[in-house]
């Protein structure tokens, strides 16, 4: 492609359309669902189908959520498949997309830059509930939801890591623990759910990927903080005190008085 001039007040200035664009091989995958849940389960086939990275989620109202990962383009339409049949076993498939050989314009304007990732795993880092099975329940309506939590709490050995809102009323508590505690969790906080107001959808993922960890919500007291590195301060040395120097001192000699006159005189 021919470079395209532009003629100013100030002269010629020239766009050059002729650069190799450095994204020519990547490609971004977007999968979106009516459900929390589903778009975590969405997002776990496609991480672990294909050699691409979790980017991050995209809410935006309503109920609906878009997953987002990147990779070369092969890689990226494998992923995008499997998370939409992950989500149409769930009958929560809205809509999915393949962009291949996105500009750099999209990634800055939009959340979708690869950097965002990396942004996400410096900020946070692992909590104390990392490389536990997850279990998510979704309800309509937030009593159904917190009343879902309690009852998982007292029926196993599970903890609340978050708790998840995406709209139209839909809210998703978050658990962990060792799976067969996570099962019947979830088993105990549907019943409750349904008996409070109405249960929406549910997921269980024995093993999470690193990418997935990172961008799943946790409640701060599951973080720890890293505490600051003590202040190493100088010891200060008491300074002896100088004591003084004496110096040497001449002996003072006496003139006779008849010199002192003769000095005067000349």
């Amino acid at each position: 492609m021919a470079n395209l001039d532009l003629r100013t007040s100030r002269g010629k200035r020239q766009i050059d359309f002729t650069r190799e664009n450095p994204f020519k091989d990547t490609a971004l995958g977007l999968v979106s669902t009516q459900s929390f849940p589903a778009i975590v389960g969405a997002a776990d086939a496609m991480l672990k189908s294909a050699e691409v990275t979790m980017v991050g989620y995209e809410k935006v109202g309503s109920g609906l959520c878009t997953a987002v990962v990147r990779g070369n383009i092969a890689d990226v339409r494998l992923a995008v498949e499997e998370g939409a049949k992950t989500a149409e076993k769930f009958g929560q498939l809205v809509s999915k997309s393949v962009i291949a050989r996105p500009m750099p314009n999209l990634e800055v304007v939009f959340p979708i830059g690869s950097h965002l990732a990396e942004l996400v795993q410096k900020r946070r880092g692992y909590s104390r509930l990392s490389n536990r099975s997850i279990g998510l329940l979704e309800t309509r309506g937030f009593p159904a939801m917190v009343g879902a939590a309690d009852a998982m709490l007292k029926s196993a050995d599970v903890q609340l890591a978050s708790y998840e809102k995406i709209g139209d009323g839909l809210c998703t508590a978050i658990i962990r623990g060792s799976v067969a505690n996570v099962a019947i969790a979830i088993d105990v906080g549907i019943q409750e759910a349904e008996r409070i107001g109405d249960f929406h959808s549910l997921m269980i993922i024995p093993r999470l990927l690193e990418d997935l960890e990172h961008t799943l919500p946790v409640a701060s007291y599951w973080i720890d903080e890293q505490e600051p590195l003590p202040v190493l301060l100088p010891n200060k040395v008491k300074e002896k005190e100088k004591e003084p120097i004496l110096l040497p001192q001449e002996e003072s000699q006496r003139i006779p008085l008849k010199r002192v006159v003769e000095i005067e005189e000349l």
